[in-house]
């Protein structure tokens, strides 16, 4: 008759000898493996570009629908700094940009590049407008140590989610400043853009400082 689970626990247990000299020669260090953990809260970022203001406004009331209160709301900027997107976009164009109230997960960015597209592609052929892409939406999340875009082109710099999605570190956050890399889409060097940016890493900070006490 086989044993009980708590009869074989009960029996003697027999290790074997420790080794009389240390397994590691002196002054060699011992491999310690890193532990997987959770990416800390960030906070979801999307920016919208059209040169219609109704669909800078339309693309507000989906993103408060979806993802709950902003957090913050930059200005509207005037984009001069590539005629790269008249072609598809026409002429004009602005930009502006929302910041979440609610905490993201940075895992969800596939799933948000998705929905966002979709929601490009609802606008287009329901709004009327003349040109082929009247709103153009890119999000990403905000760290406290970089600023992040997601796309659906590889590149060189690109790292692949998943759902054939991509993301880029656009800039980064070191000696109390926003930094860029030599891949940094020009307008995001901008002063204007990085002063919201900064806003929103305060808000950010301050939130985690409110979980830690909490």
């Amino acid at each position: 008759m086989a044993p009980s689970l708590s009869n074989a626990w009960a029996r003697p247990r027999v290790f074997p000898a420790l080794p009389d000299k240390p397994a590691v020669a002196p002054g060699a260090h011992r491999a310690i493996m890193g532990e997987a953990s959770l990416h800390s809260p960030a906070l979801l970022l999307l920016a919208a570009f059209s040169r219609h203001g109704e669909a800078l406004d339309w693309t507000r009331r989906r993103a408060v629908a979806e993802w709950g209160p902003l957090a913050l709301e930059s200005p509207v900027f005037e984009f001069r700094e590539t005629q790269y997107y008249e072609r598809t976009m026409g002429t004009g164009l602005r930009k502006v940009f929302f910041l979440c109230e609610r905490l993201f997960d940075p895992s969800q960015l596939p799933g948000v590049k998705l929905q966002t597209n979709a929601w490009e592609q609802e606008y287009a052929l329901t709004a009327g407008a003349e040109e082929p892409r009247p709103l153009n939406l890119d999000p990403g999340y905000l760290t406290l140590a970089k600023l992040v875009l997601a796309s659906t082109k590889d590149h060189s710099h690109r790292l692949y989610l998943a759902e054939g999605i991509y993301a880029e570190v656009t800039l980064y956050y070191s000696q109390r400043r926003w930094q860029a890399r030599e891949w940094t889409y020009a307008d995001y060097r901008r002063a204007d853009y990085q002063e919201f940016f900064s806003q929103g890493r305060e808000y950010l900070h301050a939130r985690l400082r409110e979980a830690e006490t909490a």
